[in-house]
């Protein structure tokens, strides 16, 4: 798409919430539904994307505009699923399942796991057991049921960054800890990718793996980015 616009500008909205005014043309989503913005500052960063463009409008430049769209347009629409979708990562976290050999790498793992783990026992009131390799373990169903109710709270906009995290991460209770301030989603990427940093060390960098991990890590930065321009709740 060329750029149909010269200026970029943020005004708040008669009925709540911040608009992104695209000279005086109001910016709505792709779905064309009204974009009433929770903030000013991610106002503020979406007018900056657009007005960062060229001649041609590239979406691929543009990520809190695209989690902006994806809360209005998807997790609005098909909330009750993408609840269902998070919250399944609780009886399946990536925390949960600990390598036991090589030794050095098991210790890697608890060292970087058990402190979230402990974090979730107390701050989520989430108790979560843990196996050694990919068999299978029973969460406790309270535990699942607070998480759930984690997210079920969540505003469509703290729920949209928060499949992100989760999908990538492979963790709630990860995803949970940027979402509530805990951790960066720098600490939260390097977290959870300890295993592929040991195997790197190990047998050398694959370069279609790092860039994968770059990819990974991006997404991660730009939703806990996304978080912290929406605000304390």
């Amino acid at each position: 798409m060329k750029k149909f616009f010269d200026t970029t500008s943020v005004q708040p909205l008669p009925g709540g919430g911040f608009g992104v005014l695209l000279d005086q043309r109001q910016l709505k989503t792709s779905a064309k539904n009204d974009m009433p913005l929770p903030s000013q500052p991610l106002a503020q960063a979406i007018a900056d994307e657009w007005g960062a463009q060229g001649e041609e409008i590239d979406p691929a430049t543009m990520p809190m505009t695209a989690l902006a769209f994806t809360a209005l347009d998807i997790v609005s629409a098909k909330r009750v699923a993408i609840v269902d979708e998070v919250a399944a990562y609780g009886a399946t976290d990536l925390l949960c399942y600990q390598a036991e050999e090589p030794r050095e790498l098991n210790v890697r793992i608890v060292a970087a796991w058990q402190p979230m783990l402990d974090w979730a026992a107390e701050a989520l009131q989430a108790p979560l057991s843990v196996t050694q390799g990919l068999m299978a373990v029973d969460q406790p169903e309270t535990s699942l049921l607070r998480l759930r109710q984690r997210v079920e709270d969540m505003d469509d906009w703290r729920l949209s960054a928060v499949q992100l995290l989760t999908s990538v991460l492979g963790s709630l209770i990860l995803a949970l800890a940027v979402e509530r301030g805990h951790l960066s989603g720098q600490e939260a990427f390097e977290i959870s990718r300890v295993e592929e940093r040991f195997q790197e060390e190990q047998w050398g960098a694959d370069e279609e793996a790092e860039q994968k991990l770059d990819a990974d890590k991006s997404e991660v930065l730009q939703a806990a980015r996304f978080l912290t321009l929406i605000g304390a709740k």
